[in-house]
């Protein structure tokens, strides 16, 4: 059944049933999603858009029956499987918040989530998971009250996925569904502040709107385009990308379960768009290098001269300017002889529209794949900002090391302290409470203050210089806050001072400091000699097996991203004489990242 609700004449009052019954009234046929079974070498099974809303209704019909209603939180507990994708999607169109949640969240951090959207119902995929979830559904502070699992032979007591999918859905209930407005909460995206605790940004579907045709004024892309989707969708990015936008263009998502994979599936699909986070993208210009360092040298030579054709093509494309009639020729010459080739053994030969942002892309990778000409298009925003609020743009103008222009949806000004301030349509309402009100982070002339520190040059492109909230950004774009790492790393008493470091690294490591109080205790206690002070212990096995045990139980009690992989045991205690502290003693990161730059430095060589 196709039948729904029109779209409204303002494109930025459309609801997300509306673009899925547009979609299967306009495009029945069209490919909508994609997936593959366990076997990654195996067929494709794909749903078409009229099939999408047809298998959402009698899904939402199922989640009715469980209880679930309009305004309702559901948290979702998934990888990038389809019933994750159609579970968010029918939730909606019954009127219910999908939330979905990282698979490497903290036990704390699920606690949290539940208790503060106060979800009754969550969907996980593992028995793993379930057992995580399942002491929840007996604590009375917590509201939810049931499970439903994915995986045949784990759901024991909880009720199985599969029976979800109700058939014949009775006709009363089609009435009951797609009465969205506009001002409606579409998604609650969990992130973590300075504290650690995940806040709860609530997103309207007027928001999201606003954001998904602010990026298509910037962005030139064939209709109907694929989507690889293979970031969590707990991130707003994949959100965007891999959800929303897909609904509001008509396009193809192929999913992609396992990220480690997705190589293979750019392969295979040859998209004409790609978003990358920066560790996706280093990984991709190594693999290439290493081809092209098994090349001979006069191929190899012939590739080089190419690829600075292709960079001075792009040169004058970053300026504004045409490139010279013989330079594109030359560069046409390149492209379709030596480059194209290259590029079509990785699947990225029909790429038109290359991406990049939640962490700070390097120089150097992004003029690597200039060299191919492909230009990454870095961009920047936060959650908070429904994900894109400034973005290089091969129509609008781009400035490689910078993070673009605002787009349409938002106003950018930087404040004087630095500070970088947004307002717009597709900012935020604000944080989720516990009692079910949302608290505004806005000022009283609707800025809202990012922590990012930044400027911008005369011609209106914003350049991040440094984070006033220091939140740690891993390589893969995820965020962290070193304070509760730190805090938990010190909640051992051997360990007085920590400071954890990986901003745009694939892990982190930490500096730690024996306390000079407790560790000679700790080693009178022990039946260890403790001459020397804290100093003088920090070489010994016994000390060395502790801190060990330290950091492998605060490893325990973190998510997988805010794990400490390496660390150093230093002997010199940080204070303000030493500069490492203020007068008021709060670290000066910045100091001890310089001081002991060797140190950290070695924490990351194998």
């Amino acid at each position: 059944m196709t039948a729904g609700p029109r779209t409204t004449d303002a494109p930025a009052d459309r609801t997300l049933p509306q673009l899925l019954a547009r979609n299967a009234r306009e495009y029945p046929g069209l490919p909508g999603l994609s997936w593959r079974a366990a076997d990654p070498d195996g067929d494709w099974t794909t749903l078409s858009w009229a099939e999408i809303h047809e298998h959402t209704r009698s899904l939402a019909a199922g989640y009715a029956a469980l209880g679930v209603g309009r305004g309702d939180h559901v948290l979702l507990l998934m990888s990038n499987r389809p019933e994750h994708w159609l579970s968010d999607l029918a939730l909606v169109r019954l009127g219910a918040v999908p939330v979905s949640v990282y698979g490497t969240a903290a036990p704390e951090q699920i606690t949290h989530i539940a208790r503060n959207c106060r979800a009754r119902l969550a969907v996980v995929e593992t028995a793993a998971q379930v057992a995580v979830w399942e002491p929840l559904t007996a604590d009375a502070d917590t509201p939810l009250e049931r499970l439903v699992v994915v995986r045949e032979g784990a759901e024991g007591s909880h009720f199985p996925y599969a029976a979800l999918l109700r058939e014949p859905v009775p006709e009363r209930f089609t009435g009951e569904l797609d009465a969205a407005r506009p001002e409606d909460p579409l998604t609650v995206v969990y992130t973590s502040g300075t504290t650690g605790e995940p806040k709860g940004v609530v997103l309207t579907h007027r928001q999201v709107m606003s954001n998904a045709l602010a990026l298509d004024a910037v962005v030139e892309l064939p209709p109907h385009v694929e989507h690889i989707c293979y970031l969590p969708f707990a991130h707003i990015a994949e959100r965007m990308l891999g959800i929303y936008l897909p609904c509001h263009r008509a396009s193809h998502v192929y999913l992609c379960a396992d990220p480690t994979g997705v190589a293979a599936v750019v392969r295979k699909v040859r998209p004409a768009q790609f978003f990358g986070v920066p560790r996706i993208w280093e990984k991709l210009s190594t693999a290439v290098r290493a081809v092209l360092s098994l090349m001979p040298a006069e191929q190899r030579e012939i590739i080089d001269r190419a690829s600075e054709v292709a960079r001075e093509h792009v040169g004058y494309r970053e300026r504004g300017e045409k490139p010279p009639a013989g330079l594109e020729e030359r560069y046409t010459r390149a492209r379709e002889d030596v480059l194209l080739p290259i590029l079509a053994a990785g699947g990225l030969d029909r790429v038109t529209w290359s991406a990049s942002a939640s962490a700070p892309m390097p120089v150097d990778v992004v003029r690597f794949w200039a060299g191919f000409g492909i230009v990454i298009m870095d961009a920047w925003g936060l959650t908070e900002t429904t994900g894109v609020a400034t973005s290089n743009s091969p129509r609008a103008g781009f400035r490689i090391g910078s993070v673009g222009r605002p787009v349409e949806s938002v106003e950018v000004r930087v404040a004087e302290d630095g500070e970088i301030l947004v307002r717009g349509a597709s900012v935020f309402s604000g944080y989720l409470q516990p009692d079910g009100s949302v608290r505004s982070a806005l000022d009283a002339d609707g800025w809202l203050a990012t922590g990012d520190i930044g400027r911008t040059d005369e011609d209106g492109y914003l350049w991040l210089t440094d984070r006033k909230k220091e939140m740690i950004i891993t390589s893969t774009g995820k965020n962290v806050s070193p304070a509760l790492v730190e805090n938990t790393l010190k909640e051992h008493p051997l360990i007085g001072q920590a400071m954890v470091h990986g901003d745009n690294r694939s892990y982190l490591v930490a500096l730690l400091v024996l306390d000079a109080e407790a560790a000679p205790a700790w080693a009178a206690a022990n039946g260890l000699g403790a001459e020397g002070g804290a100093a003088g212990l920090v070489d010994h096995p016994a000390v060395r097996a502790e801190v060990d045990r330290a950091v492998a139980a605060a490893n325990s009690r973190l998510n997988r991203t805010e794990q400490i992989k390496r660390y150093e045991l230093l002997t010199e205690e940080w204070g303000p004489a030493t500069g490492e502290l203020t007068p008021s003693l709060k670290m000066r990161r910045r100091v001890i990242r310089d001081k002991y730059a060797d140190s950290l430095s070695k924490l990351y060589q194998d």
